[in-house]
């Protein structure tokens, strides 16, 4: 395993005076060097200047290195493999399959962006002779924004990291990337950037193009954030260390887009008639939806929204007797595992909760847990509607048909909404989708939101704290619209113009 331990800054491997050890979950510890503010200023600036070039090469060339940086991420995959699974203790077929996914997107984007259309391309003809005034030769296009800075997700250290959605979306659109390394997995960020590396090569691209610096604590990311040739952010993570990286994008003297992903509990609401007809069968798949990569996903569906009757018990009991028998999980990161048990702790504290499944975690381990509460102390209590990052669920059993409206009215932003319904559930689901639709970024009817397909028409993204940015989504190929702006051109010699115009 060829690890260098050092931040690829534009086409070189740069050391640091000081270094941090990596924490796997199994086998050995390594060390990787520290970024500085200055690594910063020596990425950003190189992407800069890269800028002057890849801002302006045309959709077949970047088509041209998203697929050769797929081919080398796919010629690594078996270190990639090993190395993952050392630092984040996820499961070989789960490392594939996300490695799979990644270069997956870096592929349909280059389809996309060589079909042009996400350019939206607009074009009024001068009328000279227009009365009583003529009018100019008007086009509109899309264009890239400048540098971007990614910061690596700890929960999908391959699809949402150094080579995943926010690079493939920025790359595709033309602008030049420096990601933030996550320190869960910073020798699988490594072994991805040298795949990225060898794409640029390979294909003659700007160094200054793509830059990793590596980092275990704020200072690279306050840097990042603050540094006025970044034009914009994709982040995925805590809505704390989001909320606060949106704060500093938002005070800098030219604010910057911040494209945060920040969490969700992602609601489902089991409407009476698919209740009645399938409740065990639904307790049983959102048992396995909600300890699906030990809980960690940002789809995790931590609430079940049901109407308090017999069929809420049959629903319960399934849901229980299908966690009692799924053991402890491997989480990410220490850190990661601290978090969850004082989440499970908070919640075992609120007043009128109902313990149904409580298990202590050991240091490394997320056991599942199940609570229930009732319709009245959910809408009293904030608490139960944060996110809790693990495989944890909360059953709330509402009074009737109105207040589980009204407990949809109370949602704050989500990811996703989920509608479990049958025929004779019409009515009620004709009154609760006008207000989840106004809620989530994607909704769905009689599945599970864990799992986000890679394609044309998803939307994983949804209005504050979800995301910090409602219009954008982080997934699929509308996500590269995050990193363009129109731009009208009017009386512009055509020579002069971008190629696609």
């Amino acid at each position: 395993m060829d690890l260098h331990g050092r931040h690829l800054i534009a086409g070189d491997w740069i050391g640091s005076d000081q270094s941090f050890a990596s924490t796997p979950a199994h086998g050995p510890a390594r060390e990787f060097a520290v970024g500085t503010a200055a690594h910063v200023d020596t990425a950003a600036e190189a992407a800069e200047q890269a800028f002057a070039s890849f801002g302006w090469s045309t959709r077949e060339q970047r088509a041209v290195l998203l697929r050769k940086i797929a081919d080398e991420i796919e010629a690594r995959g078996d270190v990639i493999t090993e190395i993952g699974c050392q630092e984040t203790g996820l499961p070989a077929a789960r490392l594939e399959g996300e490695r799979g996914r990644t270069s997956g997107q870096l592929r349909l984007f280059a389809d996309h962006i060589e079909q042009g259309t996400y350019l939206d391309l607009r074009h009024d003809p001068a009328l000279p002779d227009r009365a009583p005034l003529p009018r100019p030769d008007l086009r509109m296009i899309q264009r890239p924004l400048g540098p971007v800075a990614v910061f690596g997700a700890s929960n999908f250290p391959l699809a949402f990291s150094v080579a995943g959605g926010d690079t493939a979306a920025a790359l595709a659109a033309g602008c030049p990337v420096v990601v933030k390394g996550h320190p869960a997995h910073p020798g699988t960020g490594e072994i991805v950037a040298q795949a990225i590396e060898a794409a640029l090569r390979a294909t003659g691209t700007h160094p200054g193009v793509f830059s990793l610096i590596q980092s275990n604590g704020i200072d690279v990311g306050t840097a990042l954030a603050q540094h006025p040739l970044i034009r914009a952010i994709g982040f995925t993570g805590s809505l704390r260390a989001g909320r606060a990286l949106f704060d500093i994008c938002a005070a800098r003297p030219e604010p910057i887009p911040f494209f945060g992903e920040l969490g969700s509990v992602n609601p489902m609401f089991l409407l009476p008639g698919a209740l009645s007809e399938r409740g065990a069968e639904i307790g049983a798949g959102w048992a396995g939806s909600l300890t699906m990569g030990a809980g960690q996903f940002c789809t995790n569906p931590g609430i079940a929204v049901v109407i308090d009757d017999p069929a809420a018990d049959v629903f319960e009991q399934a849901a229980q007797e299908a966690l009692a028998q799924i053991a402890p999980q491997t989480m990410l990161t220490d850190g990661i595992a601290q978090a969850y048990c004082s989440g499970v702790a908070g919640l075992v504290a609120v007043p009128g909760i109902r313990r149904i499944i409580t298990k202590d975690s050991d240091p490394r381990q997320a056991a599942p847990n199940l609570f229930a509460v009732s319709g009245d102390d959910w809408l009293a209590n904030d608490t139960l509607h944060e996110e809790v990052f693990g495989p944890t669920g909360i059953v709330v059993r509402v009074r009737d048909a109105a207040q589980m409206h009204q407990l949809a009215l109370a949602l704050e932003g989500q990811l996703t909404c989920t509608l479990h319904l049958d025929a004779s559930d019409a009515t009620l689901a004709r009154q609760l989708l006008p207000v989840l639709e106004r809620k989530a970024g994607r909704v769905l009817a009689n599945g599970f939101p864990t799992g986000v397909e890679v394609c044309d028409s998803m939307v994983h993204g949804g209005p504050y704290p979800a995301s910090t940015n409602f219009g954008a989504s982080s997934v699929g190929t509308l996500s590269i619209r995050r990193f363009l702006r129109p731009v009208c051109y009017q009386n512009i010699p055509v020579d002069l113009l971008p190629e696609p115009v």
